[in-house]
């Protein structure tokens, strides 16, 4: 019997190192088991050591893209990553507004991790107005959580406040979850924690690894999106990814000379070693 995979669709950036964006989704979304939908976003140059230019693609052409897929295939879970404009952001709140029963995840990319800016503070305030209400779950660093948390405000409240008042503010802004991912934190382990509208639902940690990664936010964030596809809850689909996640970035390896890129097919090469040994 053939049974056909979950489909995700992404909406996101290129990147031609196949390091992070759409590539690093497609990757992700493939090796859990499910068939990836991309629609582009934008073009970018970039390498391992950061973002150089990008092009960003006309919102007809996003608009075109997704629809034109989605009267064709049902679609069990959307994952949004880098947009490019707000007039971007403005189409693909309507379209997800039409697919109300299907899971938005998002990760809110706001800079590369050399620090290139991605999203200006227009498109910052469009995110929270038109894309925020609708998700299912943002997963932020806790960098990018301050910076949207507080992005009308210029006072040093947002160095002051704790990872709870931030994750209260932008769950006021109309997600379900948040998952504040600790990667940024000066703790012995990486510790990311779910918010809801209780407070914390659950903290999952691990391990920190040496080394610097690029594309480890969209390996997590494609990864609970294809676990989500597959049926499973929030909680388990972050559990699932965590470790998915993990896993590719201690498999990682250095191709270029700048960040380490996850081995999201790390699996495949471990089968291939126990093949020799035997």
């Amino acid at each position: 019997m053939n049974l056909m995979p979950p489909t995700v669709m992404t909406f996101a950036a290129t990147d031609p190192s196949s390091g992070a964006g759409l590539q690093a989704d497609i990757l992700t979304l493939a090796s859990i088991g499910c068939h990836p939908l991309s629609v582009v976003t934008a073009v970018t140059v970039q390498d391992t050591l950061g973002v150089d230019n990008v092009m960003v693609f006309d919102a007809d052409w996003v608009n075109d893209q997704a629809r034109t897929i989605l009267e064709d295939m049902q679609v069990s879970a959307f994952k949004l990553g880098m947009l490019g404009s707000v007039e971007n952001i403005a189409v693909i709140a309507e379209i997800m507004a039409d697919y109300p029963d299907t899971p938005l995840l998002i990760d809110p990319v706001l800079a590369s991790g050399r620090g290139d800016e991605l999203a200006n503070e227009e498109m910052q305030a469009a995110m929270i107005d038109l894309l925020l209400p609708q998700a299912t779950l943002i997963t932020p660093n806790s960098l990018e959580a301050r910076r949207l948390a507080f992005h009308d405000d210029d006072s040093d409240e947002a160095e002051n406040a704790s990872l709870q008042e931030v994750a209260d503010r932008l769950l006021a802004m109309g997600s379900e979850y948040v998952l504040i991912t600790g990667t940024h934190e000066r703790t012995v382990d990486v510790i990311n924690t779910l918010y809801g509208e209780r407070g914390i639902v659950k903290t999952f940690k691990c391990e920190r690894l040496p080394g610097s990664y690029h594309g480890s936010g969209c390996t997590l964030t494609s990864a609970i999106a294809a676990c989500v596809a597959h049926g499973l809850t929030i909680e388990e689909a972050i559990a699932e990814a965590q470790d998915y996640t993990w896993q590719s970035l201690k498999h990682a390896f250095r191709p270029g000379m700048g960040q380490f890129i996850p081995d999201r097919l790390f699996w495949a090469r471990d089968e291939e070693d126990e093949t020799r040994k035997n």
